[in-house]
């Protein structure tokens, strides 16, 4: 039928180019012109066609549906990329018939529609691969796979494949040829692909070692980096730091460099709570009676220094110490029943965990004080909530210090300066 609708054309279009003076071979060579852009103006209209018909139908059909799959061919257009097929397959059809007398125009526009299909189909596999990759990356919830790198790298093989397709249709040869010819430049090809290889051998790395995913938590101080991964490609990490700025890093520096994910700690139930307290070392001494009576009113304590104090009187009795000397035999120290204060009050808090590691040590005395230093686990991981919780404990634990007559020790201010000077 388009056959007939172009011969209908061709005796009229001969006759007008011979009418205005052209010999008769050249009014069939301009009749032949004529008709190739007939139908290129055809493919044109054809193209439009289709994609109105696709938005009309398929798309309204689509989006009606309850399914969420045949959206992703929406959002990644692939019907829109396939009907780039529709004036191709036109031009394609009708090319031989117009063109049978000019096989050297033929040629070109042949090797022009090779192209075009080898890139439109290019285009149309690789969204299709963008669909596959956001149902694997659905599927997968615990996000190990490196789905976004994997795509990618697919999606440049395609686009070398097209490459070798294209050169090969413009030098009239098999693409196994092009192929090895390649050979003697893979070094160049290494060379300018590097990075995504490296990303590709990296994220294969992240995936089978179960190193990094996405809502993973890592720092990598040395690209200034700390917070939750976001984003896994084929060459960079994205990581949104704790400030809402976003970290790029290299792929491949997840696996070369060193790197703290913090994904065990999410995964143990508990976060850590480190942190000390210096106690200035002129402040401890050992309990008098009376001090020990106040201890004991102290509900955490009672219990405590009473069983303590037994011991440390048996003791003391048995090895017939001079009490009358304090550094004599054993005794309680308001360092020590601080300590034992501190042990008590957090195994008595609901967020601390009980059955993880819980310290709470003295470290080495400096010249800033004695660190009393707390070591155990919050329950809570959230950020908020854990500073909040970390937060009460050490103000209660501040305010507590001076109930047992010692001090926090503190670098002189100028305030302290000025009193010296006043007195």
């Amino acid at each position: 039928m388009l056959y007939s609708f172009y011969d209908y054309f061709d005796q009229y279009l001969a006759k007008f180019f011979s009418y205005i003076g052209f010999s008769d071979e050249q009014s069939i060579v301009y009749a032949n012109y004529s008709e190739l852009i007939i139908a290129l103006v055809l493919a044109v209209i054809f193209f439009y066609l289709v994609r109105f018909l696709l938005r009309v139908v398929v798309v309204r059909t689509i989006n009606k549906s309850k399914n969420q799959w045949d959206d992703l061919l929406l959002n990644h257009k692939v019907l829109h990329k396939a009907s780039y097929l529709a004036p191709g397959i036109i031009m394609d059809y009708s090319v031989d018939h117009i063109l049978a007398n000019l096989p050297g125009l033929l040629n070109f526009v042949n090797l022009t529609l090779d192209i075009y299909f080898a890139v439109v189909a290019a285009m149309i596999v690789n969204s299709i691969i963008g669909v596959m990759a956001h149902i694997a990356s659905y599927l997968t919830k615990n996000k190990r796979l490196p789905i976004k790198g994997i795509s990618q790298v697919l999606k440049i093989i395609v686009y070398i494949i097209t490459t070798i397709v294209i050169i090969s249709f413009l030098l009239g040869k098999e693409p196994g040829a092009i192929l090895a010819g390649l050979g003697a430049a893979s070094a160049i090809i290494i060379l300018i692909f590097k990075d995504a290889i490296l990303g590709f051998v990296g994220g294969i790395q992240l995936s089978a070692l179960d190193m990094v995913k996405e809502g993973d938590w890592i720092s990598l101080p040395k690209h200034n980096a700390d917070g939750t991964v976001i984003d896994i490609s084929l060459t960079t990490v994205k990581v949104q730091n704790w400030d809402k700025t976003i970290s790029t890093v290299p792929t491949y520096s997840l696996v070369s460099e060193s790197v703290k994910n913090w994904r065990g700690m999410e995964e143990s139930g508990g976060r850590r709570i480190k942190r000390s307290i210096k106690i200035d070392m002129t402040t401890v001494k050992f309990c008098s009676q009376e001090m020990i009576d106040k201890f004991k009113t102290y509900d955490f304590l009672a219990e405590y220094v009473a069983e303590t104090e037994k011991e440390l009187d048996k003791y003391n009795e048995k090895a017939k110490v001079n009490a009358g000397v304090i550094v004599n035999g054993r005794r309680q120290t308001n360092l020590g029943v601080f300590r034992a204060y501190l042990v008590r009050y957090l195994r008595s808090k609901p967020e601390i965990h009980n059955n993880m590691t819980f310290i709470v040590r003295q470290l080495d005395p400096s010249e800033k004080g004695i660190p009393m230093e707390i070591y155990v686990f919050s329950k809570v991981q959230d950020w908020v909530e854990y500073e909040a919780i970390q937060s009460d404990i050490f103000d209660h634990i501040l305010a507590a210090i001076p109930e047992f007559d010692l001090k926090v020790f503190q670098e002189p201010t100028g305030s302290d300066f000025r009193g010296v000077l006043k007195n």
